[in-house]
């Protein structure tokens, strides 16, 4: 111990670089912000102003929060944070929107090793992207220096969000119903959930994440660390669209395709997904070639190319597949909602919920393209 003792920067804490890197982000973080913003940035709480929504008859809040899991230790390994933003935004506002709430504002949290300036302000910036995107305010955050609990350069990321519906405008299990159809949105490749499967493959297939892979048409490293697909506006355009009858949505995260669209149907219900409806994407393929990984896993864990489903009457289809076509979202008819047969043993390959829900089941037939 030296005789003036210790700091809280001999520590391995330095509060300037945590100044820094919030003079580095705030340009980018207001332009999240309109004037229902309040205090800008750096205050200790962020204030909304909500008198825009006292016309509400009976205004329902909604709340969600995530991570990004382990693909951070790709953006990492890159030294490129510029784009896991996008990531973090799209699991928090896209679990908002299912039920057909407005995302409304954000808060993120990001905990380091140690704090450097540059590298918090990317992925801050990205953040405030991202909520652009989805027209949503980032209205506040905190960065935490924890050295001795993480190396140098780890880092981890978290958000939540609060969004508004009303009451009667709440959309889920109770408003679907035999003969609805199964609308699917596009992924933009991985997202964000799986990628302990994913790193896992990579290492034991002993690839470097520079390493070109010709069938991805890019490096390893960059298909890996493609940003999730931010569905929030687009998604809410569709459920403002009266020609399209939504009934419900889904969003695909951890669990894959069949559980989490199992969560939103009502109990005595199956929804039947056409595999064939769709080509898996390559990098889906590669995983399941490179570490040998079964169908079964890689369906509970992956979303194979689908990232958001909306379930529609079956009117709306047309108008909904348009909708989405203008919107520049890539989309399909998935399948259809029938009676589940309750006089019969449940067939073995039906999916029921997830996160402890029990509703509705899916079953998924025919083969990939």
């Amino acid at each position: 111990m030296t005789s003036e003792g210790l700091t809280y920067a001999a520590a391995g804490v330095d509060t300037e670089a945590g100044d820094k890197a919030v003079e580095l982000m705030k340009d980018a973080v207001r332009r999240t912000q309109g004037p229902e913003v309040l205090g800008g940035v750096g205050g200790f709480a962020g204030l909304y102003d909500m008198s825009a929504f006292r016309d509400y008859r009976k205004p329902l809040l909604a709340t969600s929060t995530d991570g990004v899991g382990t693909k951070v230790a790709i953006a990492q390994a890159l030294d490129k944070h510029d784009t896991i933003g996008f990531d973090l935004v799209g699991m928090v506002v896209d679990d908002i929107v299912v039920v057909g709430a407005k995302p409304l504002f954000m808060t993120d949290y990001i905990a380091t090793g140690k704090v450097v300036p540059e590298r918090v302000a990317d992925i801050v910036r990205g953040i405030a992207q991202a909520c652009e995107v989805a027209g949503t305010a980032l209205v506040g955050g905190e960065t935490a220096e924890h050295p001795g609990l993480l190396a140098p350069d780890e880092y981890d990321v978290a958000g939540a969000a609060t969004g508004i519906v009303e009451a009667d405008g709440v959309l889920g299990p109770e408003r679907v119903r035999e003969g609805d159809v199964l609308i699917a949105m596009g992924s933009s490749g991985l997202h964000s959930n799986g990628y302990s499967l994913v790193r896992a493959v990579v290492k034991h297939a002993g690839w470097e994440l520079d390493r070109h892979v010709e069938e991805l048409g890019r490096t390893l490293g960059e298909e890996l660390l493609e940003p999730t697909r931010v569905y929030a506006s687009d998604v809410l355009a569709l459920a403002a669209d009266d020609a399209a009858h939504v009934h419900a949505f889904t969003h695909v995260t951890g669990g894959g395709l069949a559980a989490n669209l199992a969560r939103v149907l009502p109990a005595g219900t199956v929804a039947t997904v056409d595999r064939a409806s769709w080509e898996v994407p390559p990098v889906f393929r590669m995983v399941r070639e490179l570490g040998g990984v079964p169908r079964g896993d890689l369906e509970n864990t992956l979303n194979l190319g689908v990232g958001m489903v909306a379930v529609v009457d079956a009117e709306g289809t047309d108008a909904a597949l348009r909708r989405l076509e203008v919107l520049g979202v890539p989309a399909w008819e998935l399948g259809r909602i029938e009676t589940l047969d309750l006089t019969t043993p449940s067939p073995e390959d039906l999916v029921g919920g997830t996160k402890g829900v029990r509703g509705g089941a899916v079953r998924l037939v025919n083969e990939y393209r």
